[in-house]
């Protein structure tokens, strides 16, 4: 979906790492998880593909690779609003987003809640962002090293009272690192500094790349 800004993000994430040693190969089909065996040779994977349907073969190909040990992670629609029929790719990443009251420019604050991560390290304890505030469905099983307090913005959720939602978590899948920020409506705010900071880091986690940091 273009209104996420797919090329502009990619590049983000491929500049990152490339600063940090990768050798990164950008695709715009989901072709790319058509080869399993190439998948499973990789250290990460970064999806960046709001909403659209994935294949049989190209979800289990990609399921696969993680399982076995190869990292993914990514940030706001381009990882956890993918594929919405599909619920493996779903549990694979721990959350699926379902709605963000008050939509761009609510302003809101993240606060850390793990501070002593590797993700988290040097990220200020509370930061303030004016975005998308990610409402989503997530898996009990994530751990979670930032979240944001809601509401801020009218909803029908507003009579529940207020509650922490996640924002940034880590999981596993199989023996991959699993690693979402739901930080990242379009490339300005990726590239902000916190959370340029943790989408980076998180990356380098998923890859068990921390000494390349």
């Amino acid at each position: 979906w273009d209104g996420h800004q797919p090329k502009e993000v990619a590049e983000i994430s491929r500049e990152q790492l490339a600063k940090h040693g990768f050798d990164v190969e950008v695709s715009d089909t989901l072709d790319a998880y058509l080869d399993g065996e190439k998948l499973k040779s990789l250290d990460l994977i970064v999806p960046v593909w709001t909403m659209g349907t994935i294949s049989g073969d190209q979800e289990r190909n990609l399921l696969e690779a993680v399982k076995s040990g190869v990292g993914i992670g990514g940030c706001h629609g381009g990882m956890c609003d993918s594929f919405r029929n599909s619920t493996e790719y779903q549990f694979m990443t721990g959350g699926q987003w379902v709605s963000h009251p008050g939509n761009d420019g609510t302003n809101y604050t993240v606060d850390i809640k793990d501070p002593d991560h590797f993700i988290t390290q040097g990220t200020p304890l509370s930061f303030a962002v004016s975005s998308e505030q990610y409402y989503m469905h997530v898996d009990p099983a994530v751990r979670v090293l930032a979240s944001t307090r809601m509401p801020v913005a009218d909803g029908p959720h507003v009579k529940n009272g207020n509650f922490d939602m996640p924002v940034v978590w880590t999981k596993y899948y199989g023996e991959g690192r699993v690693f979402y920020s739901s930080l990242g409506h379009q490339a300005n705010i990726v590239a902000q500094e916190d959370p340029l900071r943790i989408l980076t880091r998180g990356l380098l986690w998923a890859a068990h790349a921390e000494d390349a940091a």
